[in-house]
Protein backbone atom coordinates (compact mmCIF):
# COMPACT_ATOMS: atom_id res chain seq x y z
CA UNK A 1 0.00 0.00 0.00
CA UNK A 2 2.88 2.39 0.81
CA UNK A 3 4.50 1.67 -2.56
CA UNK A 4 1.23 2.43 -4.34
CA UNK A 5 0.85 5.68 -2.41
CA UNK A 6 4.44 6.67 -3.21
CA UNK A 7 3.81 6.00 -6.91
CA UNK A 8 0.67 8.14 -6.80
CA UNK A 9 2.50 11.02 -5.12
CA UNK A 10 5.27 10.85 -7.71
CA UNK A 11 2.76 11.09 -10.54
CA UNK A 12 0.91 13.95 -8.86
CA UNK A 13 4.19 15.84 -8.43
CA UNK A 14 4.86 15.94 -12.17
CA UNK A 15 1.39 17.23 -13.04
CA UNK A 16 1.41 20.85 -14.28
CA UNK A 17 0.16 23.46 -11.85
CA UNK A 18 -3.23 24.98 -12.69
CA UNK A 19 -2.92 28.32 -14.44
CA UNK A 20 -3.24 31.31 -12.14
CA UNK A 21 -4.94 33.43 -14.78
CA UNK A 22 -8.23 31.69 -14.00
CA UNK A 23 -8.15 32.73 -10.35
CA UNK A 24 -7.15 36.28 -11.31
CA UNK A 25 -10.02 36.47 -13.79
CA UNK A 26 -12.39 35.20 -11.12
CA UNK A 27 -11.24 37.90 -8.71
CA UNK A 28 -11.67 40.58 -11.39
CA UNK A 29 -15.15 39.40 -12.28
CA UNK A 30 -16.19 39.20 -8.64
CA UNK A 31 -14.77 42.67 -8.04
CA UNK A 32 -16.64 44.03 -11.04
CA UNK A 33 -19.90 42.50 -9.82
CA UNK A 34 -19.36 43.94 -6.34
CA UNK A 35 -18.60 47.43 -7.69
CA UNK A 36 -21.66 47.29 -9.96
CA UNK A 37 -23.83 46.18 -7.05
CA UNK A 38 -22.59 48.98 -4.79
CA UNK A 39 -23.05 51.52 -7.58
CA UNK A 40 -26.61 50.26 -8.09
CA UNK A 41 -27.37 50.69 -4.40
CA UNK A 42 -26.13 54.27 -4.60
CA UNK A 43 -28.11 55.09 -7.74
CA UNK A 44 -31.29 53.61 -6.29
CA UNK A 45 -30.66 55.39 -2.95
CA UNK A 46 -30.91 52.16 -0.99
CA UNK A 47 -30.03 52.65 2.67
CA UNK A 48 -30.38 50.39 5.73
CA UNK A 49 -32.80 52.87 7.29
CA UNK A 50 -35.10 52.82 4.27
CA UNK A 51 -35.06 49.02 4.24
CA UNK A 52 -35.83 48.84 7.96
CA UNK A 53 -38.61 51.43 7.67
CA UNK A 54 -40.05 49.71 4.59
CA UNK A 55 -40.09 46.30 6.26
CA UNK A 56 -42.01 47.79 9.17
CA UNK A 57 -44.54 49.34 6.81
CA UNK A 58 -44.81 46.04 4.91
CA UNK A 59 -45.58 44.26 8.16
CA UNK A 60 -48.35 46.76 8.94
CA UNK A 61 -49.91 46.22 5.52
CA UNK A 62 -49.70 42.44 5.90
CA UNK A 63 -51.55 42.65 9.22
CA UNK A 64 -54.26 44.81 7.64
CA UNK A 65 -54.76 42.20 4.91
CA UNK A 66 -56.10 39.61 7.37
CA UNK A 67 -58.61 38.20 7.21
CA UNK A 68 -59.16 38.37 3.42
CA UNK A 69 -62.70 39.50 2.67
CA UNK A 70 -64.66 40.47 -0.46
CA UNK A 71 -66.50 43.11 1.55
CA UNK A 72 -69.97 41.93 0.54
CA UNK A 73 -71.63 39.18 -1.44
CA UNK A 74 -72.26 41.65 -4.27
CA UNK A 75 -68.55 42.42 -4.46
CA UNK A 76 -67.77 38.69 -4.51
CA UNK A 77 -69.82 38.11 -7.64
CA UNK A 78 -68.32 41.17 -9.29
CA UNK A 79 -64.82 39.94 -8.51
CA UNK A 80 -65.66 36.44 -9.73
CA UNK A 81 -66.88 37.84 -13.05
CA UNK A 82 -63.70 39.91 -13.31
CA UNK A 83 -61.63 36.79 -12.67
CA UNK A 84 -63.47 35.03 -15.48
CA UNK A 85 -62.67 38.00 -17.70
CA UNK A 86 -58.99 37.68 -16.78
CA UNK A 87 -59.04 34.00 -17.76
CA UNK A 88 -60.74 34.90 -21.04
CA UNK A 89 -58.05 37.50 -21.77
CA UNK A 90 -55.29 34.96 -21.09
CA UNK A 91 -56.94 32.22 -23.16
CA UNK A 92 -57.81 34.39 -26.15
CA UNK A 93 -54.41 36.07 -26.18
CA UNK A 94 -52.58 32.75 -26.01
CA UNK A 95 -54.79 31.15 -28.69
CA UNK A 96 -54.33 34.04 -31.13
CA UNK A 97 -50.58 34.07 -30.51
CA UNK A 98 -50.36 30.30 -31.13
CA UNK A 99 -52.30 30.50 -34.41
CA UNK A 100 -50.04 33.22 -35.81
CA UNK A 101 -46.82 31.87 -34.30
CA UNK A 102 -47.24 28.39 -35.83
CA UNK A 103 -46.60 29.38 -39.47
CA UNK A 104 -44.06 32.03 -38.45
CA UNK A 105 -42.09 29.37 -36.58
CA UNK A 106 -41.63 27.46 -39.83
CA UNK A 107 -40.53 30.62 -41.65
CA UNK A 108 -37.95 31.26 -38.92
CA UNK A 109 -36.53 27.71 -39.00
CA UNK A 110 -33.30 27.28 -40.98
CA UNK A 111 -34.15 23.76 -42.10
CA UNK A 112 -37.41 24.99 -43.69
CA UNK A 113 -36.54 28.40 -45.11
CA UNK A 114 -33.02 28.38 -46.51
CA UNK A 115 -33.05 31.94 -47.85
CA UNK A 116 -30.81 34.02 -45.62
CA UNK A 117 -32.56 37.31 -46.26
CA UNK A 118 -36.05 35.99 -45.48
CA UNK A 119 -34.73 34.11 -42.47
CA UNK A 120 -32.95 37.23 -41.17
CA UNK A 121 -36.03 39.42 -41.61
CA UNK A 122 -38.27 36.88 -39.89
CA UNK A 123 -35.93 36.43 -36.92
CA UNK A 124 -35.41 40.15 -36.42
CA UNK A 125 -39.15 40.76 -36.61
CA UNK A 126 -39.75 38.21 -33.88
CA UNK A 127 -36.97 39.71 -31.77
CA UNK A 128 -38.54 43.16 -32.12
CA UNK A 129 -42.03 41.99 -31.16
CA UNK A 130 -41.00 39.97 -28.11
CA UNK A 131 -38.60 42.64 -26.84
CA UNK A 132 -41.59 44.85 -25.95
CA UNK A 133 -43.07 43.96 -22.57
CA UNK A 134 -46.71 42.97 -22.17
CA UNK A 135 -47.44 46.08 -20.13
CA UNK A 136 -46.13 48.32 -22.92
CA UNK A 137 -48.22 46.45 -25.49
CA UNK A 138 -51.25 46.95 -23.23
CA UNK A 139 -50.68 50.70 -23.10
CA UNK A 140 -50.29 50.79 -26.89
CA UNK A 141 -53.46 48.80 -27.58
CA UNK A 142 -55.46 50.81 -25.04
CA UNK A 143 -54.73 53.89 -27.13
CA UNK A 144 -55.68 52.01 -30.31
CA UNK A 145 -58.87 50.12 -29.34
CA UNK A 146 -59.71 51.78 -26.04
CA UNK A 147 -59.93 50.53 -22.47
CA UNK A 148 -61.14 47.02 -21.77
CA UNK A 149 -60.29 43.34 -22.08
CA UNK A 150 -59.89 43.43 -25.87
CA UNK A 151 -56.76 45.55 -25.45
CA UNK A 152 -55.46 43.09 -22.87
CA UNK A 153 -55.97 40.10 -25.14
CA UNK A 154 -54.17 41.87 -27.99
CA UNK A 155 -51.28 42.78 -25.67
CA UNK A 156 -50.80 39.17 -24.59
CA UNK A 157 -51.14 37.95 -28.17
CA UNK A 158 -48.38 40.30 -29.36
CA UNK A 159 -45.99 39.33 -26.59
CA UNK A 160 -46.57 35.60 -26.90
CA UNK A 161 -46.47 35.68 -30.68
CA UNK A 162 -42.78 36.56 -30.75
CA UNK A 163 -41.82 34.20 -27.92
CA UNK A 164 -43.82 31.20 -29.16
CA UNK A 165 -42.63 31.60 -32.75
CA UNK A 166 -39.01 31.64 -31.59
CA UNK A 167 -39.48 28.52 -29.45
CA UNK A 168 -41.31 26.78 -32.28
CA UNK A 169 -38.56 27.55 -34.78
CA UNK A 170 -35.96 26.10 -32.41
CA UNK A 171 -38.06 22.94 -31.99
CA UNK A 172 -38.38 22.61 -35.76
CA UNK A 173 -34.64 23.04 -36.27
CA UNK A 174 -33.88 20.21 -33.84
CA UNK A 175 -36.43 17.82 -35.36
CA UNK A 176 -35.30 14.45 -36.71
CA UNK A 177 -34.59 14.61 -40.44
CA UNK A 178 -35.36 10.91 -40.96
CA UNK A 179 -39.13 11.27 -41.45
CA UNK A 180 -38.57 14.33 -43.64
CA UNK A 181 -36.20 12.43 -45.90
CA UNK A 182 -38.71 9.59 -46.06
CA UNK A 183 -41.45 11.92 -47.27
CA UNK A 184 -39.13 13.41 -49.90
CA UNK A 185 -38.06 9.95 -51.07
CA UNK A 186 -41.71 9.01 -51.50
CA UNK A 187 -42.18 11.98 -53.82
CA UNK A 188 -43.77 14.35 -51.35
CA UNK A 189 -44.01 18.06 -52.05
CA UNK A 190 -42.41 20.73 -49.83
CA UNK A 191 -45.77 21.12 -48.11
CA UNK A 192 -45.94 17.36 -47.52
CA UNK A 193 -42.43 17.51 -46.06
CA UNK A 194 -43.70 19.98 -43.45
CA UNK A 195 -47.12 18.41 -42.95
CA UNK A 196 -46.06 14.78 -42.58
CA UNK A 197 -42.35 15.03 -41.75
CA UNK A 198 -41.96 17.94 -39.35
CA UNK A 199 -45.37 18.83 -37.92
CA UNK A 200 -46.09 15.48 -36.19
CA UNK A 201 -42.73 15.75 -34.40
CA UNK A 202 -43.00 19.32 -33.16
CA UNK A 203 -46.75 19.72 -32.60
CA UNK A 204 -46.72 18.09 -29.12
CA UNK A 205 -43.85 20.37 -28.09
CA UNK A 206 -45.69 23.41 -29.41
CA UNK A 207 -48.91 22.44 -27.64
CA UNK A 208 -47.01 22.00 -24.37
CA UNK A 209 -45.44 25.43 -24.78
CA UNK A 210 -48.85 27.01 -25.48
CA UNK A 211 -50.27 25.46 -22.31
CA UNK A 212 -47.38 26.81 -20.27
CA UNK A 213 -47.88 30.29 -21.70
CA UNK A 214 -51.60 30.16 -20.93
CA UNK A 215 -50.73 29.41 -17.32
CA UNK A 216 -48.24 32.28 -17.24
CA UNK A 217 -50.62 34.67 -19.00
CA UNK A 218 -53.17 34.27 -16.24
CA UNK A 219 -50.78 36.23 -14.04
CA UNK A 220 -49.88 38.64 -16.86
CA UNK A 221 -53.56 39.38 -17.49
CA UNK A 222 -53.88 40.44 -13.86
CA UNK A 223 -50.99 42.89 -14.20
CA UNK A 224 -52.17 44.51 -17.43
CA UNK A 225 -55.60 44.97 -15.90
CA UNK A 226 -54.02 47.55 -13.59
CA UNK A 227 -53.43 49.90 -16.55
CA UNK A 228 -57.03 49.55 -17.74
CA UNK A 229 -56.94 46.42 -19.89
CA UNK A 230 -59.82 44.79 -18.03
CA UNK A 231 -60.00 41.83 -15.70
CA UNK A 232 -59.49 41.48 -11.98
CA UNK A 233 -56.32 43.59 -12.03
CA UNK A 234 -58.44 46.72 -12.42
CA UNK A 235 -60.24 46.01 -9.15
CA UNK A 236 -57.01 45.00 -7.42
CA UNK A 237 -55.42 48.31 -8.37
CA UNK A 238 -58.45 50.22 -7.13
CA UNK A 239 -58.49 48.40 -3.78
CA UNK A 240 -54.80 49.16 -3.24
CA UNK A 241 -55.30 52.83 -4.09
CA UNK A 242 -58.11 53.23 -1.55
CA UNK A 243 -56.20 51.14 1.04
CA UNK A 244 -58.86 48.42 1.24
CA UNK A 245 -56.26 45.81 2.13
CA UNK A 246 -58.68 43.04 3.13
CA UNK A 247 -60.40 43.14 -0.25
CA UNK A 248 -57.03 43.44 -1.99
CA UNK A 249 -55.79 40.32 -0.22
CA UNK A 250 -58.99 38.51 -1.18
CA UNK A 251 -58.40 39.36 -4.83
CA UNK A 252 -54.79 38.20 -4.58
CA UNK A 253 -55.97 34.96 -2.98
CA UNK A 254 -58.43 34.42 -5.83
CA UNK A 255 -55.66 34.83 -8.38
CA UNK A 256 -53.31 32.51 -6.47
CA UNK A 257 -55.91 29.74 -6.20
CA UNK A 258 -56.82 30.09 -9.88
CA UNK A 259 -53.19 29.97 -10.99
CA UNK A 260 -52.57 26.90 -8.81
CA UNK A 261 -55.55 25.09 -10.35
CA UNK A 262 -54.51 26.01 -13.89
CA UNK A 263 -50.95 24.97 -13.14
CA UNK A 264 -52.08 21.53 -11.95
CA UNK A 265 -54.34 20.99 -14.97
CA UNK A 266 -51.77 22.35 -17.41
CA UNK A 267 -49.01 20.17 -15.98
CA UNK A 268 -51.09 17.04 -16.49
CA UNK A 269 -52.12 18.06 -20.00
CA UNK A 270 -48.52 18.77 -20.95
CA UNK A 271 -47.47 15.40 -19.57
CA UNK A 272 -50.20 13.67 -21.59
CA UNK A 273 -49.29 15.54 -24.78
CA UNK A 274 -45.54 15.10 -24.40
CA UNK A 275 -45.84 11.51 -23.20
CA UNK A 276 -43.85 12.16 -20.02
CA UNK A 277 -44.59 11.03 -16.46
CA UNK A 278 -46.74 13.45 -14.48
CA UNK A 279 -44.86 15.32 -11.76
Amino acid sequence: MSALRASFLERAAILPEPPRTYSQATVLVAGGVLVTWLAGLGILEVTPWRIFKGMGRLGDIALQMFPPSPGSIEHFWVYLAALGQTLAIAFLGTAVAFVFALPMGFFAARNVVTGRILHFITRRTLDTVRSVDTLIWALIWINVVGLGPFAGALAIACTDFGALAKLMSEAIETADEGPVEGVVAAGGSPFDRIRFGLLPQVLPVMAGQALYYFESNTRSATIIGIVGAGGIGLYLSEMIRVLEWQEASFLILMVLVTVAIIDAISRRLRAAIMGTPRG
